[in-house]
């Protein structure tokens, strides 16, 4: 068991010291396993939803993108949180980080009723610069005005479990992502075809199962974090400046993600209504497989902030190659298990018509994943270590190389969309050797660098 108690730091001795492999792979299930059921709640909306037709599948595609790249901006909030409550249960310094949960759930309420009011009127607008197809366009407003209603919710639940992490209460974010995808799994059948007097709402039923469930599970998660760590009744505005300074640097990093990923949807739909498809299946098993991996990332950054926390930079360097080992082993396993489940997931999630785009594509994305697991990895290390500057400028340089290649990109060849598959290859392959290259020599600014 993890030790994260109020104590002294001199009577404090981490479990990772004695076993390193054991503390970061227990500290990863239950992480792994709450990040994995919320893409694969996705998948379920995405089997569901492909029911209706490709235009629907590419509709959700669309829509989930828009919404990702609208809500994720906002994942400074757990990330920033996560971070400082980590470096101060290192130094033994539970005010601190009571002060530091607070202010993010202050800052995710406020932020979350902002983005509602700002976002309503330009939904229609992003609607239609996805796609071309009316149809595609009046069921991706229709998903994107219901999830909308559901902003505030999501960012509270978001800072509340970067703070969990922080704790290394990680069995607790496992407990709550999985209540909040049950409940979506299970609303879905009957929202979106109907059951007794619940009548058919086709993409907005998936839309509100969604959204009722994170409602459900920000409150679950705002009365563990008061049992666990408790909230600060005054606001430090020093807490509040630096997770404003880290959201700066996030924004930007995320915005840059979120750009690449959003074009990177939008030229598979201008390629057609069947690549729009395709695509949507190649990427939400693509996103369960980046959540995944992201396990190993969130780990390593709850230690590494609570070493550095600590004065302890061997241990924290230490941690970087653990997590750095473990994290490439799983992504060559999951290369493995993608191509072996090709079938399975063309059966599931591939409208009949889109099968011979999505083979190609599946392909490069199976291929991908080690390079994913060492960027997702590396990110969360520096998440640790507070360099949100160096994952912001690494972002920037990803983003403008991969945009750049998706705009030679000829839509009208028959091979457009593993060419979408080989450009987001390529811009993960950038992010994780920027990553390793800032730990491993580690430049002259690199909080892990030696002789500091």
């Amino acid at each position: 068991m993890t030790i994260v108690s109020c104590a002294p730091m001199e009577s404090q001795r981490h479990s990772f010291l004695d076993h390193p492999h054991r503390t970061l792979i227990g500290l990863s299930l239950p992480v792994m396993a709450a990040l994995v059921v919320e893409p694969l709640a996705g998948l379920v909306d995405t089997a569901f939803v492909e029911r209706l037709g490709a235009a629907y599948a590419a509709a959700l595609a669309a829509a989930t993108m828009i919404f990702a790249s609208i809500v994720w901006v906002f994942n400074f909030l757990g990330i920033g949180t996560q971070t400082a409550v980590a470096q101060s249960q290192g130094r033994g310094d539970t005010a601190s980080a009571r002060q530091a949960g607070t202010v993010a759930i202050v800052l995710a309420t406020a932020c979350g009723i902002a983005l509602a009011a700002v976002m309503w009127p330009l939904l229609g607008v992003a609607a239609r610069w996805m796609s071309g197809d009316l149809l595609v366009q009046e069921a991706t407003l229709t998903y994107l005005k219901i999830r909308l209603l559901g902003a505030p919710a999501i960012l509270i639940m978001l800072a509340n479990l970067g703070a969990l992490r922080g704790l290394e209460r990680m069995q607790a974010t496992f407990w709550i992502a999985g209540g909040v995808s049950l409940v979506n799994i299970v609303l879905d059948p009957i929202l979106i075809f109907g059951w007794g007097p619940v009548p058919r709402l086709e993409i907005a039923g998936a839309a509100w199962a969604t959204t009722a469930s994170q409602a459900g599970g920000a409150v679950i998660s705002l009365i563990l974090v008061s049992r666990t760590l408790g909230y600060s009744r005054t606001l430090s505005r020093r807490r509040a400046t630096a997770l404003l300074v880290v959201g700066r640097d996030m924004i930007v990093r995320t915005g840059a993600l979120l750009i690449f990923l959003l074009v990177a949807t939008r030229t598979a739909l201008q390629i057609g209504v069947d690549a729009g498809a395709a695509h949507q299946a190649v990427r939400q098993v693509w996103m369960m497989m980046a959540f995944l991996l992201d396990a190993f990332a969130h780990s390593a950054q709850s230690l590494i902030g609570f070493f550095l926390g600590a004065g302890d930079l061997g241990s924290a360097r230490r941690v970087a190659r653990v997590a750095c080992s473990w994290g490439l082993a799983t992504g060559l396993a999951l290369t493995a298990g993608l191509l072996a489940l090709e079938g399975v997931v063309a059966a599931l999630l591939v409208p009949p018509s889109a099968l011979l785009l999505f083979s190609s594509a599946w392909l490069a994305a199976a291929l991908a994943q080690p390079l994913n697991s060492l960027a997702f990895v590396t990110d969360g290390i520096h998440w640790g270590t507070g360099d949100f500057a160096f994952l912001r400028n690494a972002m920037l340089v990803s983003t403008v190389a991969g945009l750049v290649c998706l705009a030679l990109i000829e839509t009208t060849s028959p091979h457009a969309l593993t060419h979408v598959w080989l450009v987001t290859a390529l811009w993960i392959t950038i992010r994780a050797i920027l990553g390793t290259l800032r730990i491993w020599p580690g430049g002259a600014r690199s909080p892990l660098r030696t002789g500091m």
